[in-house]
């Protein structure tokens, strides 16, 4: 049996180099990789280009999840949906100083779940016809415009589970499992937080949403902020 737990979460994301393409999960508290997230600011690394649907979350008042990251300049890129998520994203976009690529939140899924599947392209609907097709093939299909579109690849998954055991078996609940399931095969490296790690056999086989094939290293998150609640 393969253990794949590491000490911490700053052990776990070591040899996350500047540069560095990383796909992040979301959609609110149950998805987003916090103690990752929050390894990764504190180790300092930059201008990395973040793949996710939102470039952090905001509640009130409140920025969290990616925000830091973008607040202190760390971003090069994003590539994601929902940009307007945070107003301080919009701050940086408007002066320059982070890239957008804008990708409708279906395509954005698709596209990673493409390169997690082995699939090398695929011709879809939306966006056909605006700003967002310029540039990119289009064909007609049963008389429709379709626009081609490619695989999103990454270094590094940086996803969130309810729970794992220690060879990387992956449970989610909520809206956890959204793009977390597809962003954990479509990385070249895996890291995965759960709230909680258990021995090998104790997940139910029916209610893993990842199996371990596609997790290379897994850390048990070390705080998980439940003010949101």
């Amino acid at each position: 049996m393969v253990n794949k737990v590491y000490k911490s979460s700053a052990e776990a994301i070591s040899d996350v180099k500047d540069g560095a393409v990383i796909m992040f999960g979301g959609f609110g508290l149950a998805g987003i990789p916090q103690n990752l997230i929050r390894a990764l600011y504190k180790k300092g690394t930059r201008n990395i280009t973040v793949i996710s649907n939102n470039p952090g979350s905001r509640l009130g008042d409140n920025e969290y999840g990616l925000a830091p990251l973008f607040k202190e300049g760390r971003v090069r890129k994003f590539i994601g949906s929902y940009p307007a998520a945070t107003k301080s994203f919009k701050e940086l976009y408007d002066a320059g100083m982070v890239e957008l690529e804008l990708v409708p939140q279906g395509t954005l899924a698709e596209r990673i779940r493409a390169k997690g599947s082995g699939i090398g392209g695929f011709y879809v609907k939306t966006g056909a016809g605006t700003l967002l097709a310029e540039g990119k093939e289009t064909r007609a299909i049963n008389g429709e415009q379709y626009i081609l579109e490619y695989p999103l690849e990454a270094d590094f998954a940086f996803v969130k589970a309810y729970k794992s055991d220690r060879c990387g078996n992956l449970v989610y609940r909520y809206t956890g499992a959204n793009f977390n399931p597809l962003m954990a095969m479509a990385a070249a490296v895996t890291i995965a937080e759960a709230e909680e790690v258990v021995d090998a056999g104790e997940l139910d086989p029916s209610t893993i949403h990842t199996p371990a094939i596609f997790v290379d290293r897994i850390v048990k998150g070390e705080r998980y902020d439940r003010w949101y609640e």
